[in-house]
């Protein structure tokens, strides 16, 4: 008997039967592989984002980038060598990459760069992920790693430093900042930080420098002391400014002939009052209005600010011009408007010095911008003298030497006063003698034999050789 076909409404029953389907050896296995993979998924996931959890709830990440002041302190003080006792903490604390920070001085108490160096090396953990061993139990991960942005002015890449503890030792990182601080302050002892304006930025000009002492910067009878007590007022009567409403600032403004002591002046007082320099060349191409109001109003914190020979900014331009000058520079109006404007900063102290006060707008100089216009001159009898002792003053204790000297000084008509028809009067300036007594150490008598090299030259052209410059066959 012939098997009779089986009608297809039974077949597709058979498939859409739930059983029958999970009976299948083949499609039971698919669905159960599926399950383990869905649930290793789920698991995975579940562990990572409770491990996020747990990082975030446990760990607590400080990160310090590049253009933050606390940037170098943190690298010096992670370069600092550290105990780590025990087998495990000298295996966790191990770093193998470093970079190197060299710093060199001179060794000669006089600073000459003529004479031995001395060259420091400080080890620091170079780029990547390391542990640095607090104290016992107490343990900081250090990241630092370059970001993909760079600095548009140096083209150098931006840097960051992150440093990662236990939620139970969170307040470590404030012992890390207090220690990092107070070995920079330690490394900037005794010495002046110069800024210079870098497009939008300062940085550090050089290495800082020794403190200039206040005594060795010698000007006429009581004018150091005026200024300094001035600016000591100043720094004394931030609340009285703030009660009535008045900007916060003060502006000085030393003018005089060249070498008259007015920029070593100020970085003495900067060493005094235990400040930094922040120094702007305004006659430079690319310092627009809208970067020097910028840098005003982002001076270093404990700065002095310097616009050194503020007259010759806008002369120098005006002889450029005729040559082909171009490029962005700083405007007159954008100076006034930095100086004393909606956009100037507070809490500053600024310093203009000029050779040639007659070449200054009125505007420049108004009350506001410059609120003290002291002028340093010509050497006195009474700088003269000062000087002489502060060279020569442990050889000339009897002062014989210093009257000899002035007297010579005197005949010369060095003073400003004539004596006779035959000695004109004259000038000459405390960078003049000082010049002399260097170029006669320890020799004073040698230094008023040659005090008629203080005599202020008249140089003349030369006349032209119509031959050109060799004036013999070769």
């Amino acid at each position: 008997m012939a098997d009779s076909p089986i009608p297809p409404s039974a077949s597709l029953s058979a498939i859409l039967n739930p059983n029958a389907l999970f009976d299948n050896p083949l499609f039971a296995g698919g669905i159960g592989l599926a399950g383990l993979g869905a649930a290793a998924a789920f698991a995975r996931r579940a562990v990572l984002s409770g491990g996020a959890m747990l990082r975030r709830r446990m760990l607590v990440n400080v990160e310090i980038s590049r253009r933050d002041p606390s940037y170098p302190w943190i690298l010096a003080w992670l370069s600092q060598p550290r105990e780590n006792p025990g087998f495990v903490a000298s295996r966790l604390t191990r770093i193998h990459n470093l970079s190197v920070a060299t710093s060199t001085r001179s060794l000669d108490p006089a600073g000459s760069h003529t004479g031995p160096v001395q060259a420091s090396f400080f080890l620091q953990p170079g780029y990547g992920r390391h542990i640095i061993r607090m104290r016992d139990g107490v343990y900081i991960a250090v990241n630092r790693e370059k970001t993909s942005t760079a600095n548009m002015s140096t083209g150098e890449p931006h840097e960051t430093v992150t440093l990662t503890a236990l939620w139970p030792h969170r307040h470590i990182f404030e012992e890390v900042f207090t220690q990092a601080h107070a070995l920079s302050a330690r490394a900037h002892e005794g010495k002046t930080v110069v800024y210079a304006a870098r497009k939008l930025e300062w940085a550090p000009l050089g290495e800082p420098r020794k403190k200039r002492p206040l005594g060795s910067v010698i000007l006429d009878e009581g004018v150091k002391e005026g200024i300094v007590a001035d600016v000591q007022d100043f720094l004394s009567r931030q609340k009285w400014y703030v009660d009535r409403g008045i900007p916060y600032r003060r502006g000085y403004l030393l003018y005089g002939p060249p070498g008259s002591g007015k920029s070593s002046f100020i970085q003495a007082l900067a060493g005094e009052l235990d400040y930094s320099v922040a120094m702007i060349n305004l006659s430079e191409v690319g310092v627009t209005d809208d970067h020097l109001s910028y840098l005003l109003t982002k001076l270093p914190k404990r700065s002095i600010l310097l616009l050194e020979d503020a007259d010759a900014a806008f002369q120098n331009r005006k002889q450029r011009e005729a040559d082909g000058y171009s490029g962005p520079t700083v405007t007159f109006s954008g100076l006034l408007n930095a100086l004393d404007g909606l956009a100037a900063g507070e809490e500053r102290i600024a310093f203009l010095t000029t050779n040639h006060i007659d070449r200054l707008d009125p505007a420049l100089i108004r009350p506001g911008r410059v609120d003290m216009m002291v002028r340093i001159g010509e050497a006195t009898r009474y700088q003269a003298g000062q000087m002489w002792d502060r060279f020569y003053g442990d050889i000339d204790a009897d002062g014989s030497g210093r009257e000899r000297f002035l007297r010579r000084l005197d005949q010369l008509g060095l003073f400003g006063e004539a004596r006779g028809s035959d000695v004109p009067a004259r000038h000459t300036s405390t960078a003049a003698i000082q010049g002399l007594f260097l170029f006669n150490k320890n020799d004073m008598e040698g230094a008023i034999n040659m005090a008629e090299g203080l005599i202020p030259r008249t140089f003349e052209p030369e006349p032209q050789n119509p031959a050109g410059a060799i004036k013999s066959p070769a």
